[in-house]
């Protein structure tokens, strides 16, 4: 039999053969085997938006910020097992990028004056508590005044967000008008074309401080993209790049060159990648999808891994006569003395490539070191009807993601799931009808010694050959973090590639212990026969006498 896994962005097909006369976890996502409107989040599944909260170095606890730059089965006969792995990345079908891609400073002090001008003349109140100012992320919220865990530091106007209503009111809406646009496209487009208008627009001032370009692997270079050879960051990227070429394509075609007007210069890809970017890093995890919204000042607040509270720091809501004006308020979720920087926790379940992808900058925490592997039950498996409905009854599907995460034991439901994809020889008389509302908790446990030994197998192989796609070992990455001074891409580089491969050896070694306990373990057929009597719980038979 073949049993299909995705490693690193990788498909990895491993054949499995049983003698024809032996018997023969989810966090467990169920997401869409494919989704062509999403792309692949850390060869981890396709995402309904590549602009959701979308997850996970420095020294621990150290902060960060936003830069500053403008299983298949089937039957067969005994042969060589089949394992099929690129040792390589595939091709990096770049874009040529723009000159300036290194980071650059911070915005002047006359552009961050203009900015403190601008909020404040529209409406934009921080009540004596915080200021926009220079850090050493580049921009954030420092306390204007010591300040209480809670109390709120920033109110922003809707007048003053980037959204959806923003696009309706504007000349660009009126072109948009009765299109089918993803609302991170059209806010986009948007941006584009504020960005085009110079000091005409009325974002003027909050564009001028925005980034460039920062770390995220969305900006790498080849050269840098090289460095996390073997990730599953490396397939994610480029997935997400190939999401938004494909968007821009159509946005081209549709929209820009048929309005000159609004886009009177050369809109390339590199600016459409800049105005994505802007809002997979700015954008609050609350605000995605159809409230996707860009919120000036608020969304100069930085991350800090030492906050670990999961309270939301900020909240919509009604202010002045009966409510109706409504403000974006962004709270500290910390006491903050005066002149110290404001922080939030941007999200506790990303994970470093996660993070790495979104803002450009990883965090040393173990909890962030993540690595997700695909299963699948494949259509060639003729048992595969049975598998698929037993799956689905509960919760699960044709294809389940499991996030399995450093220092933590297997999601709950990955064994049952791996169990259900091996099953088959003798031990598929659990597939029938008879069993189905009972089977899934059978699977629960181990079935039978050459099912356990074949997940165990399977998997340890895969590890195996996933640990090979990378160029450097563990011990050589954290021999190169001890090195002072390392340029921040590369150090972004070396913690994911790392914090992946300790998660591959620790699934290994888990699957390893397994295998060296297998002959201990109790299978279906001994409880079956304990709970009929006819064998004791120390595994004695038991002699009926009349």
């Amino acid at each position: 039999m073949h049993l299909t896994l995705l490693f690193g962005g990788a498909l990895l097909i491993i054949s499995i053969f049983h003698s024809p006369n032996s018997p023969k976890r989810t966090n467990g996502r169920r997401l869409p085997s494919s989704n062509p409107n999403s792309p692949p989040r850390r060869a981890r599944p396709p995402v309904s938006s590549p602009l959701r909260a979308p997850r996970r170095r420095t020294m621990a606890g150290a902060v960060h910020h936003h830069h500053l730059l403008p299983p298949r089965l089937l039957s067969g006969y005994p042969q060589p097992p089949r394992l099929r792995l690129p040792l390589r990345p595939r091709p990096l079908r770049l874009h040529p990028r723009v000159a300036s891609a290194t980071a650059a400073s911070a915005p002047s002090d006359a552009a961050l004056q203009e900015f403190r001008r601008w909020i404040s003349s529209h409406g934009a109140d921080t009540g004596g508590a915080a200021s926009p100012a220079a850090v050493p992320e580049g921009l954030g919220l420092v306390a204007a005044r010591g300040l209480s865990r809670g109390e709120v530091v920033a109110e922003v106007p809707k007048k003053l967000w980037i959204d959806a209503d923003a696009v309706a009111a504007s000349d660009l809406g009126r072109a948009l008008s009765g299109g089918d646009l993803r609302p991170w496209v059209a806010v986009s487009l948007l941006l584009l074309r504020e960005a085009a208008r110079g000091a005409h627009s009325p974002w003027a001032p909050y564009l001028a401080i925005l980034p460039s370009q920062s770390d995220s692997t969305i900006f790498w270079s080849e050269e840098e993209l090289l460095e996390i050879q073997g990730t599953q960051l490396l397939s994610t990227t480029m997935g997400v790049k190939e999401y938004v070429q494909s968007e821009f394509d159509n946005v081209e075609a549709e929209i820009i060159s048929k309005n000159k007007d609004l886009f009177p210069g050369t809109i390339t890809f590199d600016d459409f990648l800049w105005a994505f970017g802007i809002l997979r890093s700015r954008v609050f995890t609350g605000l995605r999808g159809d409230k996707l919204a860009l919120i000036p000042l608020a969304d100069l607040v930085n991350h800090s891994d030492d906050i670990t509270s999961k309270e939301a720091s900020w909240e919509i809501k009604g202010k002045g006569l009966f409510g109706r004006d409504v403000v974006f308020s962004l709270r500290t979720p910390v006491d903050v003395k005066s002149g110290e920087q404001i922080y939030v926790q941007y999200d506790l379940d990303k994970s470093n490539a996660e993070l790495a992808l979104d803002y450009g900058f990883t965090k040393s925490n173990s909890s962030r070191d993540s690595y997700t592997l695909t299963l699948e039950i494949s259509e060639s498996d003729p048992f595969y009807d049975d598998k698929l409905d037993i799956a689905e009854l509960n919760g699960l599907g044709e294809t389940a993601y499991f996030d399995l995460v450093l220092g933590e034991s297997l999601p709950p439901q990955m064994l049952t799931y791996l169990r259900l994809l091996c099953l088959g020889g003798t031990d598929a008389f659990l597939l029938e009808a008879l069993f189905r509302n009972a089977v899934w908790g059978h699977l629960e446990l181990p079935v039978s010694f050459d099912n356990e030994e074949a997940i165990c197998q399977v998997i340890r192989n895969a590890c195996k050959s996933a640990l090979s796609a990378y160029h450097t070992t563990v011990e050589e990455d954290e021999e190169l973090l001890e090195r002072e001074n390392l340029q921040a891409r590369l150090q972004i580089a070396i913690e994911v590639r790392a914090g992946e491969k300790k998660v591959l050896q620790q699934i290994d070694g888990i699957f390893q212990r397994r295998e060296e306990e297998l002959d201990g373990l109790e299978y279906y057929q001994e409880r079956r026969l304990k709970d009929i009597g006819l064998v004791g719980d120390n595994g004695e038979i038991i002699f009926w006498e009349s």
